[in-house]
C-alpha cells in the first residue's frame, strides 16, 4: 500500500544509519609496530647488551571510543664491575603480546670472581671472553654470541640484534654488534615510516651492543640501527644503545657498562586519520598513503 512505502522510505535511513553507527563501534583495523629497549653490556672483556624485541600487527582491530594504554620499555641500566647488565624493559600496547626487553651483557672474571652469565631477552645478551651468549625471543630477536678466550685480545661477544643473531668475535678481533633491522614481517620496510617520523638510524633499528676486548686500536662497533660501541683496555669510548631505538647497550673494559636504548610505539592507519584524544605527545604525521603515531615514552590512544 502507499502508506507502507511511504513509512519504508523514512525507515529505511534510519536502519542504514544504525548499522553503520554498530559496525563503527565494533572495530577498526590498524597497523602496529613495537621495539623495546636493549639490555646493558657487562664489565671485564664482557659481552654488549642485546636489542629489544621486535614485534608487527598486520590488522589488529581497535574499538572505538575506547582507550588503550601504552608502555614503552626504558633501557637496560648499565651495571657496577663483574655484574650481568640490566635487562631492557618491555613494550606493551593495551593487551596485545609483549615485546621483551633486550638481555643483558655478562661480565668477565677477575681474581677470585667468576663470569656472570648473560641474559635471555627479546634479543640475548652477549657472553664476556670466557662464555657463551644468551637465547633471544622466538619472533622478536635473535642470539648474542660466544666470547672468545684466546689471545691476543680475548674479546667478550656483542649482543643479538633484530636483524640476525651476533657473531663471534674471533681472537683478534671485535665483538661488533649483531644487526638491526630495517623490515619486518606483517609490516614490510621501514624505512618510510623512520624517515616520516625522524626516528631509527640510517632507517635501521635495534641492533645490538658490542662486546669490549683487550689491547687498543678501533674499538668494537654497535649494530646498525643504534647498537652502542663497546671498549678497549684502559676503558673508555663505549657508548649507550641509541634512545628510542631498542639497541642494546655497548660494554665497557674497566667502567661502568652502558645503557641500552629505550623503545618506541609506532601506529600506522591507512589514509588521513585523527586519534579522538592522546597522551604522551606522540607524534603524528602523514606521509605515503598512511597516518603514522609514533611513541617514545609511556601514554595513550582513544581510537
Amino acid at each position: 500500500c502507499l502508506v507502507c512505502f511511504f513509512l519504508l522510505l523514512l525507515i529505511t535511513p534510519i536502519l542504514v544509519v544504525w548499522a553503520a553507527q554498530f559496525y563503527l563501534r565494533v572495530k577498526c583495523f590498524y597497523f602496529l609496530f613495537f621495539a623495546v629497549g636493549g639490555g646493558a653490556g657487562g664489565n671485564n672483556n664482557p659481552g654488549g647488551g642485546g636489542a629489544g624485541g621486535v614485534l608487527a600487527y598486520s590488522a589488529d582491530s581497535l574499538n572505538i571510543n575506547t582507550k588503550y594504554s601504552i608502555t614503552v620499555g626504558s633501557g637496560g641500566a648499565g651495571k657496577a664491575t663483574y655484574e650481568t647488565g640490566g635487562n631492557g624493559g618491555n613494550t606493551i600496547l593495551g593487551s596485545l603480546t609483549q615485546a621483551v626487553g633486550g638481555g643483558g651483557g655478562a661480565a668477565g672474571s677477575s681474581g677470585g670472581t667468576g663470569q656472570t652469565t648473560p641474559a635471555t631477552g627479546g634479543s640475548g645478551g652477549g657472553g664476556s671472553y670466557e662464555g657463551n651468549g644468551a637465547a633471544g625471543t622466538s619472533g622478536q630477536g635473535n642470539a648474542g654470541g660466544n666470547g672468545n678466550f684466546a689471545a691476543p685480545n680475548y674479546p667478550g661477544a656483542c649482543g643479538g640484534g633484530a636483524g640476525g643473531a651476533a657473531p663471534n668475535p674471533a681472537s683478534n678481533g671485535n665483538g661488533d654488534g649483531g644487526a638491526g633491522t630495517n623490515s619486518v614481517t606483517n609490516w614490510g620496510a621501514l624505512s618510510g615510516a623512520l624517515t616520516a617520523l625522524s626516528l631509527g638510524v640510517s632507517g635501521y633499528l635495534a641492533g645490538g651492543g658490542a662486546g669490549a676486548r683487550n689491547g687498543t686500536g678501533t674499538n668494537p662497533a654497535g649494530g646498525s640501527g643504534g647498537g652502542g660501541t663497546g671498549s678497549t683496555s684502559g676503558g673508555g669510548g663505549a657508548t649507550a644503545g641509541a634512545a628510542n631505538t631498542g639497541s642494546g647497550g655497548g660494554a665497557d673494559q674497566s667502567t661502568n657498562s652502558k645503557n641500552g636504548g629505550s623503545g618506541l610505539v609506532i601506529l600506522r592507519i591507512s589514509g588521513s586519520y585523527t586519534a579522538t584524544a592522546t597522551t604522551g605527545s606522540p607524534s603524528r604525521v602523514e606521509s605515503g598513503g598512511y597516518t603514522y603515531y609514533a611513541w617514545t615514552g609511556n601514554g595513550s590512544i582513544t581510537v
